[in-house]
């Protein structure tokens, strides 16, 4: 699942052409990406559910050995049908206990509940759709989904720790896009490509100053796992069956893990619990007549069924009504290049003995 991403676009992305970007010619005409009014969004829609599970922190294995054996996870794409099995890594089970043990650091968590305790100018629903618009913007910009993670990762950071008004608050999106890019991308976006995607609405200067505000702020440590790092882990993991080994499956987990970026509620799930929770519904929508979670999957992500369920049950949620709350994440899994993926639906009621040890 590693490159997914690059499989799709067909122009070369140092190829594409971006306002003002040749010398002396008028910058080419664009649709820009608009977003939606934030000064007249309600705070009723897309409210959080009390009754979710809270995030915890993965208990260690009393036998080292033991947990590097079940922990041997291969960290490449799988073989095709001429082509040798990977070497397993050897670095794998020490690579993902280092993931798990950055993703609980205090420093890189965000609030649970950051717009209620520091917050009093922004909503839940405005920040759904700053990031549902983002996600419009990252498409504009054949921008991996890697900065797009790591760019709402970024925003919820900074709103833990800084009050910041509605009328900044796309500023602080594109700074954080921008910050995101010049990490991941090999040729990332311009200052000016923000601000003409905000039709102009913030200078160069200002972009650049969120920008400098959000770095310090982070102390230069860009380097957080996402949902997204978990995922190719446990995707490569999850390919026990044909069905789950090709791109329909890859995709489908792509979309669930995009519309829990758009979800306030999802903040206070740990990365690697989302996406382990994307894995076990993308495995029981496309394949409802086996269990999702087999006992190799509860072995190489740490999570056992129940401590999933309410992660679950929130994906499914988000997956049944994507048409009204994250419209751009749905376009954009519509399209016939991502398979349609958007338009699979979950079961209307996942059994509860799924979620039982």
């Amino acid at each position: 699942m590693a490159g997914i991403e690059n499989q799709v676009p067909t122009r070369n992305r140092a190829s594409r052409k971006r306002p003002n970007q040749s010398a002396g010619t008028n910058p080419a005409k664009k649709n820009r990406v608009v977003l939606g009014d934030l000064t007249n969004t309600s705070s009723n829609s897309l409210s959080r559910n009390p009754g979710l599970g809270k995030t915890r922190k993965l208990k260690q294995d009393p036998d080292p050995k033991k947990r590097e054996n079940e922990l041997n996870l291969q960290l490449v794409a799988s073989p095709g049908p001429d082509e040798q099995p990977p070497q397993k890594s050897g670095y794998a089970s020490s690579i993902f206990r280092h993931l798990h043990s950055l993703e609980v650091e205090a420093k890189r968590r965000p609030l649970s509940n950051y717009i209620e305790k520091i917050q009093n100018d922004i909503t839940p629903v405005m920040r759904s759709i700053l990031v549902d618009w983002l996600v419009e913007v990252s498409q504009e910009y054949k921008l991996l989904s890697d900065t797009l993670f790591l760019t709402v990762n970024c925003i919820d950071l900074y709103l833990t720790a800084h009050k910041i008004t509605r009328k900044n608050l796309q500023l602080l999106g594109v700074a954080c896009m921008l910050v995101a890019s010049k990490y991941e991308e090999i040729s990332p976006p311009r200052v000016e490509d923000f601000c003409y995607i905000t039709d102009n609405t913030y200078t160069k200067e200002e972009v650049v100053n969120m920008e400098k505000d959000v770095l310090n702020f982070l102390d230069f440590q860009m380097g957080s796992p996402t949902t997204k790092t978990f995922l190719r882990i446990f995707t490569t993991a999850a390919q026990d069956k044909p069905v789950f080994s090709n791109l329909k499956f890859d995709y489908f987990c792509c979309c669930l893990a995009e519309l829990s970026l758009v979800d306030y509620d999802c903040v206070r799930h740990l990365p690697s619990k989302i996406a382990a929770s994307v894995v076990f519904l993308a495995r029981l929508t496309i394949d409802p007549h086996f269990h999702p979670w087999t006992l190799d999957l509860q072995q190489h992500t740490g999570y056992k069924p129940y401590e999933l369920k309410d992660c679950v049950l929130r994906l499914q949620n988000l997956l049944l009504r994507s048409e009204t709350s994250a419209k751009a994440v749905r376009q954009k899994y519509m399209d016939h290049k991502f398979k349609c993926v958007a338009s699979l639906s979950p079961p209307g009621e996942i059994p509860a003995l799924l979620f039982e040890v």
